[in-house]
């Protein structure tokens, strides 16, 4: 079966940025494909086709990326939305906790991309739309792993798309803020957790948790990806709401000393 809609293969479909994301794709016109490791227990959305998906294995990813092909004709755009969170001192969180993290928001994004671009050059078009965050350009104290992930998964994106840009191919970053997500609650904890960290990782808690309650609908999330998805002269970077889009100011005109301090301050860190 082909399809004349555009299709687009959405990463993380199963809650949140990408539930809402694959969503919002399927009404403004898309055939959405919404992936996650168990779509058993998703409700059928309209216009949402779901099928099982783990980014951290390179037979998974080729099945998928294959059975979409085969299926519709085409894929149009990826949002790779996938990731995982963890929270705790650089120095708490082991070396195989951190591979863990990567295997997911960095090498599954790669695995994904690697996938899917051939098939956008022989098409002689499509799009990769990464979902990033904030701190993907400002540091995150006590979240140092999950902030090299998307460190690193901005540096990839902005790379890529120079690489691929002649073959019509384009490779664009979303930014979000916090987000009213489960992510607090299920990002991993630290592995290795020592006493001399234990009272500002408390404080760590507490102020993700109030940021998180404070945060952005996916909704806003989605509408930003929608736009890069459409957008007939794409940029490289979106920021998802007014939050994002201060934090992403403020980092470029703010000199260094000064905004070391507001993050210490927000961190309600010492000193």
């Amino acid at each position: 079966m082909t399809t004349t809609r555009p299709v687009a293969l959405v990463t993380g479909a199963s809650s949140g940025i990408g539930q809402a994301t694959a969503v919002a794709l399927a009404g403004v016109g898309f055939q959405v494909v919404g992936t996650s490791r168990h779509t058993s227990r998703l409700s059928p959305a309209n216009a949402v086709t779901y099928l099982d998906l783990d980014v951290t294995s390179d037979e998974s990813v080729t099945a998928v990326v294959q059975q979409v092909i085969q299926r519709f004709g085409r894929i149009d755009v990826l949002i790779n939305n996938a990731g995982i969170g963890v929270a705790g001192a650089a120095e708490e969180t082991s070396v195989a906790q951190a591979q863990r993290v990567f295997d997911v928001n960095v090498f599954g994004l790669m695995r994904m991309t690697r996938a899917v671009v051939p098939h956008m050059r022989a098409q002689r078009s499509g799009r990769i739309i990464n979902i990033s965050s904030v701190v993907g350009f400002v540091p995150a104290p006590y979240m140092s792993v999950y902030v090299a992930s998307k460190h690193a998964v901005e540096g990839y994106s902005e790379s890529l798309d120079h690489e691929v840009r002649e073959h019509s191919v384009r490779v664009l970053l979303v930014e979000p803020g916090y987000t009213t997500t489960g992510f607090d609650g299920n990002s991993l904890q630290a592995d290795t957790p020592l006493p001399i960290y234990a009272q500002q990782r408390h404080i760590f808690d507490d102020v993700l948790a109030a940021a998180m309650k404070d945060g952005d609908d996916p909704a806003i999330v989605a509408t930003a990806v929608v736009t890069a998805a459409t957008d007939p002269k794409p940029k490289l970077r979106y920021t998802a709401g007014q939050r994002a889009g201060r934090i992403s100011t403020l980092r470029r005109i703010v000199p260094a000393r000064a905004f070391d301090k507001q993050i210490r301050k927000l961190n309600r860190l010492p000193g």
